[in-house]
């Protein structure tokens, strides 16, 4: 039977999904199956939330792979606890390399953008503190995806063809193994074909049954260090032995009596928190009112200014978090919105393409887990036989050397990815989170906004229409976005752009626990293949 997976010419209404035993919500319904597998198997939400990521780089490999970055928030034993596993630059990449030989910034692909991976480490630091089964046995579902193959489903066929088109025009020899292993015969596979990675199978068992020290001191090692040698790239297998995740202790901001959680910086989570103070105070008449959009576009413009010029590696950062989210400061930037669009530009505080999922148990455990190697296909470079596509989050890095944010050795750049929690009067809430770029932390606001704000359900608080701010005054926003507020935010000064699709505007999960009746909530993405695994 002929058919266009990508053609949906209806509308199409999706609810809310209740369960008690436990919930996995993803951009992938074979990666929720895995994570719930897990549950049924005797394994906690940490259980389930591993096998879910391990199992998106199988079957999701345009937007996260092995060779990414991982941050999450886990609550369990009455705490939320954050883990950073984002990875530094090389120790011997240099910003006068990129200046000598004429760079203007650093690009997308080829052995150059290349930061440490962290998401092995995370799968295995998860594991280790807070996980019930063998780690073997939690990647054993997307060792055997990648093994025996699985139909590409259709959003990911799309963006697998694009990104084959982008890095098929690609010169050298160091991309042929990215055309070996995700285009075989020459061409990306469709919605629906199979697809299958021996060697990514091989590389996952390698981790699992190393607690992964053979990516970081083994084997995997040399073969990374070998193929950057040869390409004449600067991550080496000693860069991989000194590297270790991070836990670090969550921030919040309190939002009309919700305490909503992010990763500190190297994050750019801090932008929602930011935004979130500004917005706290205003008053919003309804949800769907040119108004209320246009206070949520100028706190998010006034937020994005202070975080793209503050955040950085910690170390590096010349302000700190609770500069930026003291009431002060909030109130300061609040008084900046007026009637009309503001130019942002960051203020002076006083001294003072990634996949998200969501996993929830009968226990209590709940985790926001985000996963990406930055760009579609991230930088390109697999390593030869493993399946590892390195990512290319150095492009993150400027190369400008009066910003905080300039290239250094052992250096983390600012970093996109961020998951999101909730809690309310020390009680979790849960987890939510939406991947792609600069709309993260722009969708978390709108997230919150809709679930606290206006009362929506996890479905609908996915389903609104969204907008992102992209520079300056300009906007852009879905094509089901309500045209008679796009006009209205056009006589207030907002540059207006609507985009033919939804690709560019994130792709979001959410599971909300009631913590009387412990019966879980949960919504997954429409603009996606979402999935959402529950019992």
């Amino acid at each position: 039977m002929k058919y266009d997976a990508l053609l949906n010419p209806y509308p199409s209404q999706r609810m809310t999904t209740y369960a008690r035993k436990g919930m996995v919500s993803t951009t992938q319904p074979l990666a929720a199956e895995a994570g719930l597998t897990m549950l049924k198997k005797g394994g906690n939400a940490i259980d389930a939330a591993i096998a879910a990521a391990a199992c998106l780089t199988v079957v999701e490999p345009n937007s996260n792979s092995i060779g990414g970055d991982s941050f999450a928030l886990v609550w369990t034993d009455g705490k939320l606890h954050g883990l950073n596993a984002s990875g530094p630059s090389p120790a011997a990449i240099s910003l006068d390399y990129f200046q000598e030989n004429g760079y203007k910034s650093i690009p997308g692909y080829g052995v150059l953008p290349v930061t440490v991976p962290g998401t092995p480490a995370s799968w295995a630091a998860l594991s280790e503190r807070f996980g019930r089964l063998p780690l073997p046995e939690v990647l054993q579902p997307a060792i055997e995806y990648a093994e025996a193959g699985f139909p590409v489903s259709p959003t990911i066929g799309k963006y697998w063809a694009l990104g084959f088109e982008n890095i098929s025009a690609q010169k050298g020899e160091a991309f042929a193994p990215w055309l070996e292993t995700f285009a075989p015969g020459g061409q990306a596979p469709r919605a629906g074909e199979m697809w299958r990675s021996p060697g990514h199978a091989a590389t996952l068992r390698s981790i699992a049954e190393t607690n992964a020290e053979s990516f970081y001191r083994g084997p995997l090692a040399e073969q990374i260090d070998a193929f950057y040698r040869k390409h004449g790239g600067f991550l080496r297998k000693e860069d991989l032995a000194a590297y270790k995740p991070e836990w670090v202790e969550p921030i919040h901001v309190p939002f009309q009596g919700y305490d909503i959680w992010e990763i500190p910086p190297n994050g750019q989570g801090l932008i929602a928190l930011i935004a979130l103070n500004i917005l706290k105070e205003l008053d919003f008449d309804a949800k769907d009112t040119v108004e209320t959009y246009h206070k949520q576009i100028e706190a998010v413009k006034l937020a994005f200014a202070d975080g793209l010029a503050y955040i950085t590696d910690p170390g590096s950062m010349n302000v700190t978090v609770e500069q930026l989210l003291s009431e002060h400061y909030a109130a300061e930037r609040r008084s900046l919105i007026g009637d009309q669009a503001l130019m942002p530009a960051p203020g002076e505080p006083q001294n003072s393409g990634t996949v998200y999922l969501a996993a929830a148990d009968e226990e209590g455990n709940m985790v926001s887990f985000i996963q990406s190697h930055a760009g579609d296909f991230g930088s390109a470079i697999v390593i030869p036989g493993t399946g590892i596509c390195m990512q290319n989050r150095g492009t993150g890095f400027s190369l400008d050397p009066a910003h905080p944010n300039a290239l250094a050795p052992g250096k983390k750049t600012y970093h996109t990815i961020i998951p999101g929690f909730i809690t309310k009067d020390g009680l979790p809430v849960g987890p939510f989170g939406v991947m792609c770029g600069s709309i993260q932390p722009q969708a978390h606001v709108q997230i919150v906004l809709n679930a606290i704000r206006f009362h929506l359900n996890p479905q609908a608080a996915l389903d609104a229409p969204r907008w992102r701010w992209l520079r300056g005054k300009t906007i852009e926003v879905e094509p089901q976005f309500p045209d008679a507020i796009a006009q209205a935010l056009a006589r207030k000064g907002h540059i207006v752009q609507r985009a033919l699709d939804s690709g560019m505007f994130g792709r979001g999960q959410i599971i909300w626990r009631d913590n009387d009746s412990g019966v879980l909530a949960g919504g997954t993405e429409p603009r996606a293949d979402g999935g959402l695994a529950c019992w």
